[in-house]
Formats: C-alpha cells, sequence, structure tokens
C-alpha cells in the first residue's frame, strides 16, 4: 500500500479478512509470512519494538468497542493517556476537538457510551481512531448495523477526517456502497488469498467471476455457497 491510499478488502463470510486484520494488529500470529510496515517485518517484534509499531496505528472497531465504564471523551482520549502519557487537561482538549470533526458537540463528551445509538457509537468511535494522528488507520467493518443513511454518514465521516490527517487507511468490507465511497483500491479475498485487486472504478467491468458473482450478488457463480 502506499502512503495516504484507502484499501477496502472485500469478500465473504470466513474468507479471513478479520484473520488478516488480527495478524497485522498482532493479536494472532500468522504461521507463515511476512507483515511489513515502512518496510519493516513486524511479525517478529515484541516489547517496546512492538509498541512503537502500534503506535502508528488507529482503529475502528465493527461494534465501536467503546468502554462502557469511561464518557464519551475518555474514549476518544484513552490512547493519548493511556499510551501518549498525556494530561487529562490536554487530552480532554484533543477529543473535544475530534468529536467536533465527527459532528458531536461538547454536550456529548459528559455521554455514557451505553446510551448512544449504533451511529453515534461508530463516530465516538473514529474520533477515537483518529485521536492520536496515526500514520495507518484500520476500519473493522465500519457499516454494519447502521441504516443505508447512517452508513453514508459515516463513511464520509471517513472520507473527510482521513484526508485531513494524510492516512493510509485499510478497510475491511462487505458493503460494496462503502467501498465504493472511501476506497481508492479494492482487493477481493477469497480462501485466504487475495485473487483480484484494482481500482474503485474497474470493480463494475472485473472479468474475475469469482469478483463479478460477489459485486453483482448472483447465487449461481463459481463461490461455493452451502445452503442447508
Amino acid at each position: 500500500m502506499s502512503k495516504g491510499e484507502s484499501v477496502v478488502v472485500i469478500g465473504g463470510s470466513g474468507t479471513g479478512k478479520s484473520v488478516m486484520l488480527k495478524c497485522i494488529l498482532g493479536l494472532l500470529h500468522p504461521e507463515k509470512g511476512q507483515i511489513k510496515i515502512d518496510g519493516e517485518d513486524t511479525v517478529s517484534l515484541r516489547g517496546t519494538k512492538r509498541e512503537h509499531v502500534l503506535k502508528k496505528f488507529g482503529m475502528l472497531f465493527q461494534s465501536a468497542a467503546l468502554f462502557d465504564s469511561l464518557t464519551v471523551w475518555e474514549n476518544v482520549a484513552f490512547g493519548l493517556i493511556e499510551g501518549a502519557g498525556m494530561d487529562k487537561e490536554q487530552a480532554r482538549i484533543i477529543a473535544l476537538e475530534k468529536l467536533s470533526k465527527v459532528g458531536l458537540g461538547e454536550a456529548m463528551a459528559e455521554a455514557d457510551p451505553a446510551g448512544l445509538s449504533g451511529g453515534m457509537r461508530k463516530r465516538v468511535g473514529l474520533a477515537r481512531a483518529i485521536a492520536t494522528e496515526p500514520d495507518i488507520i484500520f476500519f473493522d467493518e465500519p457499516t454494519t448495523g447502521l441504516d443505508p443513511i447512517m452508513g453514508d454518514v459515516i463513511n464520509n465521516l471517513i472520507t473527510e477526517c482521513v484526508r485531513d490527517l494524510g492516512a493510509t487507511t485499510l478497510t475491511i468490507s462487505h458493503d460494496l456502497s462503502s467501498a465504493r465511497t472511501i476506497a481508492d483500491r479494492v482487493a477481493m479475498l477469497y480462501e485466504g488469498e487475495i485473487i483480484w485487486t484494482g481500482g474503485v472504478d474497474q470493480i463494475d467491468h472485473c472479468s474475475n467471476e469469482l469478483v463479478d458473482q460477489f459485486i453483482h450478488g448472483r447465487e449461481r457463480g463459481p463461490f461455493a455457497l452451502e445452503v442447508t
């Protein structure tokens, strides 16, 4: 991936999208191969070297993964306080700034995450993902569980925030509308392998039969579907 590029990895359930992401983040250890960040293989990194790499990352989880024991602003500032060691007063200022970027005012800062709608939780999760101004941001199914209108809102917020940061982004998704909005390039994962990659403008005219079936949602095709 090039610096500042937005790549969306698409594919059916169980094809390895989440496993790939967990391997990059170090949550799972790959059995073989390399994962290079800025030219450095990170698979064998441990301790402070691993932490240095992780500080380059931001992450928006599928369910937002907010801490219900913390207020909204404390969730956004979590990485600043716990990771960067920033004092709470300064971290709160930055948290409010990032909340504003995702359309949430200061009145939301002290709110309880448990009382937020799905769309608002995603916004808070996005604010947290960009709070440390990371070089690389990962998005795990950013529009899952949202209605089409809120999904479009989140897509546009992602595009705006990433553009302002100049960050490189990797998204895993099965939402083709989202992919068309946020991607520069799309990659198709099938049975653990990337079988096609190309510009988002090429996806509707791809000659790969697996990609064509997935994109157009056809029941018949080379995809093996188990229906019981």
